[in-house]
């Protein structure tokens, strides 16, 4: 027989959870949460057509940069907050995070790619009408079509990130003893 949950910690990924001391532990956190699978996997299938940074760059090699330069980012936000509020507290909380954030920075980066290709279409359009139509189509594009896409591979890069976090950076904290007996439930049960 299952037990009932009779306090949160008994709840997955509930237990209360501290950094762990050793440097290399954030370093390693680092860099298993860039490395989202798919990424490696892929580009060693299917090796990229264009390394260089250009408009025809490979996809996958700008997500890998963009992971390299947030998920520590994101670890050390996450220490800040820690310091200052004491959350998140728990592993879900740290994977939470990851993803809430994850999913805003992959949103907020593709807005910003669709508003870059439409300035880039101004200087190309051969007059205003042609400028608005290639704004137009831009924006249905890169603004509304690919931005629910852009979104999920930004969670889903940011769930594993966010696993890797709290699983390589973070260790369960030792429960605190109540030596005093001032721990005890206020309502006497």
């Amino acid at each position: 027989m299952i037990p009932f949950p009779e306090k949160a910690e008994d709840f997955p990924w509930q237990e209360r959870v501290a950094w762990r001391r050793e440097p290399h532990r954030m370093v390693l956190a680092a860099v298993a949460g860039a490395l989202w699978p798919p990424i490696p996997i892929t580009l060693l299938i299917w090796p990229p057509n264009n390394w260089a940074p250009s408009m025809e760059i490979d996809p996958r090699l700008v997500a890998l940069i963009i992971g390299l330069i947030a998920v520590p980012a994101g670890l050390w936000l996450l220490r800040r907050e820690r310091e200052r509020t004491g959350r998140p507290s728990t592993r879900l909380g740290v994977v939470w995070r990851f993803m809430f954030y994850g999913g805003l920075l992959a949103a907020g980066l593709q807005a910003l790619f669709a508003l870059i290709l439409c300035v880039f279409g101004w200087f190309e359009a051969g007059g205003i009408a042609q400028a608005a139509g290639a704004t137009e189509t831009t924006l249905l594009i890169y603004g509304v079509g690919l931005l629910p896409v852009a979104v999920m591979v930004g969670v889903s890069y940011a769930l594993w990130a966010g696993l890797c976090a709290a699983f390589i950076a973070f260790r369960p904290q030792p429960e605190v003893r109540d030596r005093l007996g001032l721990m005890s439930d206020p309502d006497g049960a």
